[in-house]
């Protein structure tokens, strides 16, 4: 796929992913708009499906809402509370740890700049770079396993990390898709362009696609 097919491709995932559910961290964001419940349940959201994800945010935010009460309550009140994420109990740790950084580091404010939250305890560059983009509206490319797997089968990209590929559309993807790229690929990896198998067969991206990597499509 190269830059004049990038256009039309955004152009048709935007009509192709209106038939499925925003993925959970961008329900929370759109209900909110708090960069502290974002970054939450974006740590909670690792590993883990999105219905676990929502039910185990819905359960957390009725006990706390601010790094001062999230930070106050007990490891094992937290545990209770998100199981049954994927590694809940480290989780629940460093939520605990997470919250005592903001509150002595920034007055228990979440920063809005990508390099001060991947100082944050559990904070990795998918997580920096959705808080920037939900949280605060800031231009931000969050590359998760899906926009990491779907732009190197375009062979819009070829690299071998998520974080290489996020510096690898840092330069080439137009800064217009920077921060709705994720919402459209995490949706259209989950149902359609799938790890193994894809549905290449109902995809609208085929003629431009260039299938690197697929051995076995539906």
């Amino acid at each position: 796929m190269n830059q004049a097919e990038i256009h039309r491709a955004i152009t048709l995932l935007k009509r192709a992913v209106r038939q499925w559910a925003v993925p959970v961290v961008g329900v929370i964001a759109n209900q909110t708009r708090d960069p502290f419940r974002i970054l939450v349940s974006c740590l909670l959201s690792l590993r883990t499906r999105d219905a676990t994800t929502a039910a185990a945010s819905k359960r957390l935010f009725k006990l706390a809402t601010t790094p001062h009460t999230l930070g106050s309550l007990p490891v094992p009140v937290i545990e209770r509370a998100i199981y049954p994420v994927g590694f809940y109990k480290t989780k629940a740790r460093r939520l605990n740890l997470l919250c005592r950084d903001l509150l002595v580091r920034y007055g228990g404010r979440v920063p809005d700049e990508l390099d001060q939250l991947l100082t944050l305890p559990g904070v990795g560059r998918k997580t920096a770079n959705l808080v920037i983009i939900l949280g605060f509206g800031k231009p931000g490319i969050c590359v998760d396993t899906h926009v990491h797997r779907i732009t190197n089968r375009w062979g819009y990209v070829r690299t071998r990390t998520p974080d290489a590929t996020e510096q690898a559309l840092r330069q080439t993807l137009p800064r217009q898709y920077w921060m709705i790229l994720n919402d459209l690929l995490v949706p259209y990896g989950q149902h359609l362009c799938t790890p193994l198998s894809p549905f290449c067969s109902r995809c609208v991206l085929v003629p431009s696609c260039r299938r690197l990597g697929v051995g076995r499509a539906r």
